[in-house]
Formats: structure tokens, sequence, C-alpha cells
């Protein structure tokens, strides 16, 4: 089922709004004007789900055949088993590379299994390897893969494996950066950085490459990167011995640019929504860390739901605004 431009149904809303339309004739309305899927679009859309469901069922039926039967199978028998898998997706891209789908599902599988098959050369022989390295190895070797495919899908993955890789590191090596920072901090700030620059890179090469333009794809990466820049303004709020102005200095700049770009260069109001949402809980922050070390009755506690109240009254007031002028 392919999603309908937002933009196509503002003249309809509009006319719903008004009263031009009345509540018989408005189903007939969605269907004159394409809104409402018909039979064609709905067949594609579970085609396209069927799909995909086939493909994770096949490879998390290998991952767990092989954790139930590890007693029962010879190390030879598992690596045969996951390498053929892997070798059998590779040659399902190079069959169906020209497919819309089915090669770009291939390289899916095929990036999946290698990491199947990584973690159980880790596990089959004991390699003493950190945590960390299975998931940067695997976004390593796939990373052929995933510049191949040009598939949005592969690359979140791909992103998903360094964050984790980042996260595990900084869970073993707690130290490395202590010199600069602690270490919970230092590992807030390299996520911060990488999934900032993950967006800015996705969004401008967006508009020389058609197929990077998903809007859920950019939208999980300022996820990242708002919760990562988020927890930095909360860090110099709670902190007493945190250098409040980098900390902060960080957090507007992202969403200043948030709003900036979101609003003015693309709309979209998941993002403004983010950058609302992320200003509410930095003040909400700011107010308990304030009031509660000059109050001891429960006056702060209601001024602090009746600001939360406001502040989203307000939030959904501009948003509303903002989806009215652009007709998203």
């Amino acid at each position: 089922m392919q999603p309908t431009d937002p933009s196509d149904r503002a003249p309809l809303l509009e006319l719903i709004e008004r009263g031009a339309l009345s509540p018989e004739q408005i189903p007939a309305a969605l269907e004159l004007t394409g809104l409402y899927p018909d039979r064609l679009r709905w067949r594609h859309f579970i085609e396209q789900l069927l799909l995909w469901l086939g493909a994770l069922a096949l490879v998390f039926s290998l991952l767990f055949f092989i954790a139930y039967n590890w007693d029962n199978l010879g190390r030879f028998a598992k690596f045969a088993m996951v390498e053929v898998f892997v070798a059998a997706s590779v040659a399902g891209y190079c069959k169906w590379q020209r497919h819309p789908v089915l090669g770009k599902l291939s390289l899916c599988m095929a990036s999946i299994g290698l990491g199947i098959l990584l973690a159980l050369f880790g596990q089959t022989y004991q390699t003493g390897a950190d945590p960390w390295q299975l998931f940067f190895n695997w976004a390593l070797l796939i990373l052929p893969w995933t510049l191949l495919a040009r598939f949005p899908s592969l690359w979140i993955v791909w992103l998903v494996l360094l964050n984790l890789s980042a996260i595990l590191y900084f869970k073993t090596f707690r130290n490395t950066f202590s010199f600069l920072f602690h270490s919970d901090l230092a590992l807030i700030w390299i996520l911060f950085f990488f999934n900032a620059i993950a967006l800015a890179c996705w969004e401008v090469l967006a508009k020389t490459l058609a197929w990077l333009r998903t809007a859920w794809a950019t939208r999980i990466i300022a996820v990242a990167a708002g919760v990562a820049a988020t927890c930095l303004a909360f860090y110099g709020i709670f902190e007493r011995d945190a250098n409040v102005i980098i900390h902060f200095a960080a957090w507007l700049v992202y969403v200043a640019a948030l709003l900036g770009y979101y609003r003015y260069q693309r709309p979209d109001l998941f993002m403004l929504a983010g950058a609302c949402l992320s200003v509410i809980a930095v003040v909400i922050a700011l107010m308990t860390d304030n009031l509660f070390s000059t109050l001891d009755d429960g006056s702060g506690l209601l001024l602090i739901a009746l600001t939360i109240i406001g502040l989203s009254t307000a939030a959904a007031m501009w948003l509303r605004k903002v989806h009215k002028e652009l007709d998203l």
C-alpha cells in the first residue's frame, strides 16, 4: 500500500472541517480522491508485509534451530548451515538484484546471517573477544553490502550496530577518555556527535540520492541524537561539577538546528514535535532542580504540573498552526 502525500489530504480535510461534506459523503470522497486504499493497494501492502515477515522468519528460525540443537549438532554442521544460508542470500541478490525488493531483502538476510556466523564463531571457539568487537566487526563486514544495496533499512541496521559497539565499548573500557570526561558523559558525547553527524550527512545526501528520502529513517536517527542531546542538558542541570555552558550549548545548537531545518527547509511535524518535547523536558528538569532545593511542601509539584500542562498546550497549538500553514 503506497503512502499518500500528506499535501493531497489537505483540501479534503479543509472541506470536511468547513462542513461542505456530509458524513455520508466522506467515504465516497475518499475513494474518488484516491486517499482510501483500494484492493490493489491493499494487496501490494499485504504482499510486501508477508515477504518481509517471511524473510525474518527464515533468519530467526536458523538462529533458534542452532540454539535449540546446540548439543546435538557438530561444529561443522552449525557452520555449514549458517554459511550456506549466507551464500544462498548472496546468490538471491545476484539473481534478483534488479527487483525493487527481493534483491535488497536478500542482502538484509545475508547481513543478519553474517552476524549469526560471527556469534557462532565466538561461542564455539571462545576467542575471549569483548562483546563490542562482535558488533563492530559485524558493522565493518556488512559495510560493502550496505553500500551496494542502497537500502535505508540496511543503513539503519549499520548505524544501530555502531551505536551498540560504542555503548558496549564504554562498558568494557570505562576510563578510556577519563582525562577529558567522566566515562558515562564521554559515551553520551560520542553518541550525540555520531548520530548528529549521521543525520546531517543523511539529509545532505538525500538531496541527490532519491532512495534516501525516507522519513522514518531520518526520524530514527534524529531521535537517537535528540535523546543524547537531552541527556547532555540533564547532566549539566543535575551534576554540580559539570560545565553547564558546554552541555547547554550542545543541546541548544541541536534543538535550534532541528527547529530551523524542519520548519523552513524540509517541514516535518514529527521532528518539530520531538524538539518541543526535548525543550519541555529540559525546562521541567530545570524547575525540578531549583524548586525542590527551595520548597519543602507540595507547591513545587503543583507548579511543575501546571508548567507541563501549559508548555504541552502551547506546543500543540504551535504544531497545529504549522500544520495548517504548510498543509502537512
